[in-house]
């Protein structure tokens, strides 16, 4: 019973760490990068679809990024879909390809982001801390029904804290890594 439930705990904070780096991912930093459009949703003959299904999206140099749509008529949708999206982004049309500039960021836009990146990676290790306790819980109940000792549940209980600090400290380098990476010019 022990080892079953430090593995679905350890997997639930591992699908937390994933979730903060996917959600970092798309604070922008100065540099262009294909995922970024990623979560940027179009219009494909009445049903939203990610734009990378209906464009091939490349990098044109460090801070332009290319889109250019599999069909013609497809453009204007796309367009209008990246200067909707909440990335601040304003793409110019070039004929068959759309190119997305990268605004240089300012030292205000930066420190705005960084306490962003913050709050996220404060909201993924809340997401830790709740499953620690609700493997503690786990823990505590077993020993009421008897069905394990309390020295195994103590003994679970600094293997489970253990993998909280190790994930915990995960979250620490992912913000660190982000927080560097905005704050380069």
């Amino acid at each position: 019973m022990i080892p079953e439930l430090k593995k679905i705990t350890e997997q639930k904070m591992q699908k937390s760490v994933e979730a903060l780096r996917t959600d970092l991912s798309k604070v922008r930093t100065g540099r262009a990068h294909t995922g970024l459009l990623d979560h940027v949703m179009v219009e494909y003959y009445g049903s939203m679809v990610p734009i990378n299904q209906v464009a091939n999206i490349t990098l044109i140099d460090a801070r332009t990024i290319g889109v250019q749509t599999w069909e013609k008529p497809m453009l204007p949708k796309v367009e209008k879909a990246i200067r909707d999206s909440d990335l601040g982004l304003n793409p110019s049309n070039m004929g068959e390809l759309l190119r997305v500039p990268m605004p240089a960021l300012t030292e205000e836009r930066r420190r705005d982001l960084t306490k962003v990146v913050r709050h996220e990676g404060e909201t993924a290790k809340i997401a830790i801390r709740n499953l620690r306790r609700d493997a503690n819980q786990h823990l505590k109940d077993a020993v009421k029904d008897k069905t394990i000792s309390e020295d195994d549940e103590r003994r679970a209980e600094d293997e489970i804290q253990k993998l909280t600090d190790k994930y915990v400290a995960e979250i620490d380098k992912l913000l660190a890594q982000k927080e560097q990476e905005l704050m380069q010019i």
